[in-house]
């Protein structure tokens, strides 16, 4: 790849040079190892096959100005993967575990971390699979963990620009389902809404809570934050939620460097006009602000169909700072790659 592609990257995978994988066989994990390959062989009764026993995480390698490798904030990476193995019924990986092994992928893939400056990163995905031969609905017996990588720009197409999404009928989580969990099924159940709001032109759909109907929940694969008329920052706040390493930064930021009061609780979508602003955000998009939603064949317009909103803005340019180096980073987000 030559280095003016860089700032042209979509978000999707590349060959890469090596990848990490480890099995858990017999009540432990083994030492773990780097392979040339991001192909695996598994069982075709793997439990993870038949019955999604499975859970994944993504996190990203920003190369500084001086040349050095950071992630951000890959400890709460490894604890939420944590609760979605607990979930899942699967080994815990262990935090020291989770963080040599993404190290190990980003040192044998160094040359192909994106330069500072194109705004694109090294995505890393660990997740664990449960494997072996299984032909019960019960838990498998082995699993194995891995992380691979890509080097990735953008999300949605267009950098920050405001996407237009679409309010859908469709539910990717059960109240009391796996929603606040990192997990397959949660993502499968998206891909047909997903399509459908691809096919009438928006950039995603946006879910409402699956119990009433009534509030956001989230905005495709993204958590949902709105900015009121008078600065309030307000996130929804419910159980089939994925809790978002970006939103909870992003809530601090807010916080602290923009004086924001912190609401997270319930946002109806029948009062979408106390917002000036809305965005979504995570690990992939980062931020992606929302210039209209369409709620049956009513349009609700934020700040702008074209423009980013002020307040967006300064929370796009405080997080990438810090995810970049350039700015001074609350105790505990970053982690030098050494």
């Amino acid at each position: 790849m030559v280095k003016e592609d860089y700032k042209n990257l979509g978000f999707e995978c590349r060959e890469t040079n090596a990848n990490y994988i480890s099995y858990f066989k017999d009540g432990k994990w083994d030492e773990g190892k780097l392979k040339d390959t991001d192909c695996i062989t598994i069982s075709a009764f793997s439990p993870a096959l038949h019955y999604g026993q499975e859970a994944f995480e993504g996190l990203k390698a920003y190369r500084r100005s001086d040349g050095s490798i950071q992630m951000f904030r890959p400890t709460e990476n490894a604890k939420r993967l944590r609760r979605s193995c607990e979930r899942m019924l699967m080994p815990l990986v262990p935090e020291e575990k989770f963080i040599d092994a993404c190290e190990q992928v980003i040192k044998a893939n160094m040359d192909l971390i994106p330069p500072y400056g194109s705004g694109a990163t090294l995505y890393l995905r660990p997740f664990i699979i449960g494997v072996g031969r299984n032909l019960g609905v019960k838990p498998a017996k082995e699993y194995l963990f891995s992380v691979i990588c890509s080097p990735v720009g953008s999300y949605f197409k267009g950098g920050l620009a405001p996407n237009k999404f679409l309010i859908t009928d469709f539910d990717r989580a059960a109240p009391n389902g796996t929603g606040d969990s990192k997990v397959g099924g949660n993502y499968a159940a998206s891909l047909w809404p997903h399509q459908v709001a691809l096919d009438k032109g928006y950039a995603d759909c946006i879910y409402l809570d699956p119990l009433t109907h009534t509030k956001i929940d989230e905005v495709g694969a993204a958590n949902f934050f709105g900015i009121t008329r008078d600065n309030k920052f307000i996130t929804p706040k419910s159980s089939s939620i994925l809790p978002s390493i970006t939103k909870y930064s992003l809530m601090y930021l807010a916080k602290e460097k923009l004086n924001l009061e912190i609401i997270e609780g319930e946002v109806f979508v029948d009062k979408l006009d106390i917002f000036a602003e809305a965005g979504a955000c995570g690990t992939a998009a980062v931020i992606s602000p929302i210039g209209r939603i369409d709620v049956g064949n009513k349009q609700h317009v934020f700040y702008s169909e074209t423009e980013v909103g002020p307040i967006t803005r300064k929370l796009y340019d405080l997080l990438m700072g810090i995810q970049f180096g350039d700015i001074e980073a609350p105790e505990g987000w970053i982690h030098i790659v050494k």
